[in-house]
């Protein structure tokens, strides 16, 4: 399996970055043998753990399979984890350590708030920023240095916001929002793309990153009388804002983000689940064959599924992605800066990944398919593809 995984990995890497890349005498394997250090910032404790230590393992993968194929130019790839709690100032402590201690010229970040905090940080030191997994439309605009290989909001969003309105035929909706980075920019995207559809939004709540308490809020939804519900929370508040909802009495098809598609949200919401439908951004085993056998070395290596499959396949392509960029200024004969590697991204734009595919940059945005699932009998299961 390990070996069927490699060649795909492998076959991916070099359309990603061209097999002359690798072939090529330059610069990274001309100076040393020394690895190539590839910088990240993610929650590792905290109640994000769940998904920043899957994110971090995923990496890892990519890591093993691409210095089994060789490394980058030669060299081995070492990555580098600093942990943010998915909170801003602990993400600007890890990513200030990172460049100033450990002389990175690139970092991956995820969680909304931890990218737009430490962004500042970026521009000022020319270090180029690439977010993995946050969804925050404002990360299109925070400058330079900053862009996203992960889909914003404004692609899953405003695409489920449609269905929701166009195939499903809902005409009155409450959004129920955590109170941050994450939220609240989505939640005003979804109701803006609702309401212009022809819909009306009867409740529109913000409840606190903290809480765990959210019957006053879901009252005054029920009492607004919507018949959808969209929620756009983290891993650990959805599944207690849904199961508060069915039991008080709410019953109306709830909708959310990535976020919500996680094995462990059935596990704890159970049949308060049935009928949730959530989007994915990364295509699954029936769109691409890469899929199943990393899903199978996942469980072989880790003893279960992976929290949210569509962010941890985004989080192995980053590696592929890395060595993109690296093998692209080697090729050119440069040292890897903020200022090259930024260069590389723009100029080679279409990359061809392992595990999400093709993916083109456009300007500090990308854009993707949107996969919708529904939960059925307690499992994930296809429901739509909105091209």
């Amino acid at each position: 399996m390990t070996r069927d995984l490699l060649r795909l990995s492998r076959r991916g890497l070099l359309g990603a970055s061209g097999a002359a890349a690798l072939a090529a005498p330059g610069l990274l394997r001309a100076q040393t043998k020394d690895p190539v250090r590839i910088g990240t910032a993610m929650p590792l404790t905290g109640a994000q753990a769940g998904y920043g230590n899957d994110f971090v393992t995923g990496m890892r993968m990519a890591v093993k399979d691409v210095n089994d194929a060789g490394g980058i130019a030669g060299r081995p790839v070492e990555l580098v984890t600093l942990d943010t709690q998915a909170e801003p100032q602990l993400g600007i402590n890890a990513v200030n350590r990172l460049i100033g201690v450990e002389k990175m010229p690139m970092v991956l970040v995820a969680w909304s708030s931890v990218v737009k905090a430490v962004a500042p940080i970026c521009n000022r030191e020319k270090v180029l920023e690439i977010n993995t997994g946050a969804n925050s439309p404002e990360i299109a605009t925070l400058g330079d240095y900053v862009y996203t290989a992960f889909p914003l909001a404004e692609v899953d969003i405003t695409k489920l916001a449609q269905y929701v309105y166009q195939t499903l035929g809902k005409r009155r909706a409450a959004v129920l929002y955590i109170n941050n980075d994450t939220g609240i920019d989505a939640a005003k995207l979804y109701r803006d793309t609702f309401t212009k559809a022809g819909g009306q939004v009867v409740a529109f709540e913000a409840y606190d990153p903290k809480a765990t308490e959210f019957t006053g809020m879901l009252l005054k939804t029920r009492a607004a009388n919507p018949d959808v519900v969209h929620l756009h929370g983290l891993t650990a508040d959805t599944p207690q804002v849904i199961a508060q909802m069915r039991q008080l009495g709410l019953t109306q098809q709830i909708t959310t983000y990535s976020a919500g598609y996680n094995p462990k949200l059935i596990e704890q919401c159970g049949p308060a689940a049935e009928g949730l439908i959530v989007t994915s951004l990364a295509p699954g085993v029936q769109e691409n064959a890469n899929v199943a056998p990393f899903l199978e070395r996942w469980k072989k290596e880790v003893g279960r599924v992976p929290n949210g499959l569509p962010y941890v396949q985004y989080q192995y392509d980053m590696i592929p992605l890395a060595k993109a960029l690296y093998d692209h200024v080697d090729k050119k004969g440069q040292p890897a800066t903020g200022d090259t590697l930024r260069d590389a991204l723009v100029e080679i734009r279409t990359f061809d990944l392992p595990m999400t595919g093709k993916m083109v940059i456009d300007g500090h945005r990308v854009n993707k398919p949107v996969y919708l699932l529904t939960v059925k009998k307690g499992a994930f299961v296809p429901l739509a593809t909105l091209s």
